[in-house]
């Protein structure tokens, strides 16, 4: 299919199924699209692996969406934006590419008081570009990094919500006052998945936020910008694909696309 025809489906990828809560976002905002999803679950988690692999895995998913016909690529997924979406930019050239990165900015805007926690993988949390956006904001001491080594692998198998993951969360925020937290931040597309969870620790006075929201919006701004946004007005279509050979992470995916 022509890469450059309206009609064409809109890629998304991620490190597994967590970029699926971007997609979701996506498509409440433009049901009209059609969209393919690549979720590289064989290679799960990409937050602890090497800078380098990550790279070459985003260029290979961004291959594969480009091969079945995607106008646009959305990489679903902080830890592949990064690390690789300047190479991707670069090497793509026009082709439109968007990231996504934790959503500090309304977190910021939400209260001038109390502590905001980003939880994100290590990989994230420790790379310059996360590093660059703490340091834009004036009440850096107020931003507390929070990595969490783990959280994907719970959310790739399903469990988003069992005695093991709320032990797990909490171990995570036990050393955190939570009268302090005035908000947290997602910064992984995985972790809104347990939302709840997290809200049922911290309470519901904390504002919780990821990024997925202002993302579906960028893509459509970027889209109208070069006039590629789908105008016909019948419900669109939602192909989903994945590394891994086990059918239950297809069907696991389906899912998570309803919650």
């Amino acid at each position: 299919m022509d890469l450059n025809s309206k009609k064409s489906a809109i890629g998304f990828f991620d490190s597994g199924v967590g970029g699926l809560s971007v997609m979701r976002e996506a498509i409440k905002l433009m049901p009209n699209e059609n969209y393919i999803y690549f979720g590289d679950s064989k290679n799960a988690p990409y937050g602890t692996k090497d800078v380098n692999e990550v790279r070459r895995f985003s260029f290979e998913a961004i291959e594969f969406l480009r091969k079945k016909g995607a106008k646009a690529v959305v990489i679903a997924c902080n830890t592949a934006t990064s690390v690789a979406i300047s190479e991707l930019r670069e090497y793509y050239g026009d082709f439109p590419i968007i990231g996504i990165e934790p959503a500090l900015k309304p977190a910021v805007e939400y209260s001038n008081t109390g502590k905001i926690i980003v939880m994100a993988t290590p990989m994230t949390l420790s790379e310059k570009k996360f590093k660059n956006l703490m340091n834009s904001y004036d009440r850096r001491e107020d931003i507390i990094p929070l990595p969490c080594a783990g959280l994907v692998e719970f959310i790739e198998r399903g469990d988003l919500q069992s005695i093991e993951l709320e032990k797990f969360l909490q171990d995570k925020l036990k050393d955190i006052n939570k009268d302090e937290i005035s908000s947290i931040v997602l910064g992984c597309t995985h972790y809104p998945f347990v939302k709840n969870e997290i809200k049922k620790i911290v309470g519901n006075d904390v504002y919780i936020i990821d990024g997925s929201q202002g993302t579906a919006k960028e893509l459509k701004r970027r889209l109208n910008i070069i006039d590629r946004l789908n105008d016909c007005e019948t419900k669109g279509t939602i192909k989903i694909f994945n590394s891994s050979e086990d059918k239950d992470i297809i069907d696991l995916s389906y899912k998570l696309l309803e919650i």
